[in-house]
């Protein structure tokens, strides 16, 4: 049984190959449903954002198929540059054993990981190529108001999320 949901782009969905499935509404972990899409480098990566905190993490796209399964991973190194506390990390690699995809939902969220991508190239010059690298820096970067008027970077955001799971 599926316990959070992979909001794949169409460009995501036809390269990774799975059935599109309804969407777990109530998903077990602390973080909740992520948006998904392709992005075209040499070589292809993923950009993959938090729907609840819009933190990104880039992971690469290659094998495609195998996105669901080297998600959990990418995060976990990700939260531990951050200094993330490890009990919250193995509670959400354990929360994301099963995902599904589905098709993308919220238009706010594809907006927030549309700027994500045309920064990528700005910040890539600067930053380098290294994907975690590119992470860190992006969830330091304002994507716009979270739920009403409330200015905060995807960092902080997450960070929240983190403390109230403590």
């Amino acid at each position: 049984m599926p316990v959070y949901t992979i909001h794949g782009t169409k460009k995501l969905l036809d390269r990774v190959k799975q059935p599109v499935m309804p969407v777990v509404e109530h998903p077990t972990t602390a973080l909740g449903n992520w948006y998904a899409t392709a992005i075209f480098w040499r070589p292809q990566a993923a950009l993959l954002v938090n729907e609840t905190t819009l933190f990104p993490v880039l992971l690469p796209l290659a094998p495609a198929t195998s996105i669901a399964a080297r998600f959990p991973e990418a995060l976990e190194s990700i939260l531990k540059a951050l200094g993330v506390n490890t009990a919250f990390i193995a509670s959400e690699r354990w929360a994301m054993s099963e995902a599904s995809f589905s098709k993308t939902a919220s238009r706010s969220v594809l907006g927030a990981m549309n700027r994500l991508e045309l920064e990528l190239e700005c910040v890539r010059d600067r930053v380098g190529e290294d994907l975690q690298d590119l992470s860190l820096c992006l969830s330091d970067h304002l994507v716009g108001p979270l739920r009403g008027t409330e200015f905060r970077t995807p960092q902080e955001k997450l960070m929240d999320v983190v403390r109230a799971h403590a």
